[in-house]
């Protein structure tokens, strides 16, 4: 199977060779569009950097009250999910003064502005499990878990979505 940039099974090639197929089963029959909008119905309003704000908060208010503060939130049209990121997490110190101030902030690609809110959902819990957590380890995905029962789920699915919004482009 080939995993060359346009080929739309790259946002699964992790996934166990019987999944693949029957991914490609469904791009074949031209059916996963319609399994996704049938699973997903339900898009978000979710569209400026001010809602997105307010959207981020309210989850990190709910789940992790006392983590770090976020100093900014915002769509980004400079995420390219071809370049496997969806959202960004970056902490930056520096030192003023005396103190070290630490910024941390968080990024969602652009192209989640019209999506699911099931996905938009799953991308701000992976960036705020960021906050405590920085690596892809065992206690990351507890916390993403914990935020979001589904989580795994919702991440396949959503690279599902992402295999089909190229699909619909190309």
């Amino acid at each position: 199977m080939n995993t060359k940039s346009t080929d739309p099974l790259r946002y699964i090639a992790g996934y166990a060779p019987e999944l693949k197929a029957q991914v490609q089963s469904m791009i074949d029959k031209q059916s996963l569009e319609s399994y996704l909008s049938k699973k997903y119905p339900d898009f978000h309003s979710v569209s400026s950097d001010k809602s997105l704000r307010d959207y981020v908060m309210d989850l990190k208010n709910q789940y992790m009250k006392k983590s770090a503060p976020l100093s900014k939130i915002a769509f980004d049209n400079k995420i390219h999910v071809v370049n496997n990121a969806l959202g960004l997490h970056s902490y930056v110190s520096r030192v003023q003064g005396g103190k070290i101030k630490s910024n941390n902030e968080i990024r969602i690609g652009a192209v989640f502005k019209k999506a699911p809110e099931a996905f938009l959902r799953m991308i701000v819990v992976h960036e705020l499990a960021h906050l405590k957590e920085k690596d892809h380890n065992k206690a990351f995905y507890q916390l993403c878990q914990h935020m979001l029962p589904d989580y795994h789920q919702l991440e396949f699915d959503m690279r599902l979505y992402l295999a089909q919004l190229e699909l619909s482009h190309s």
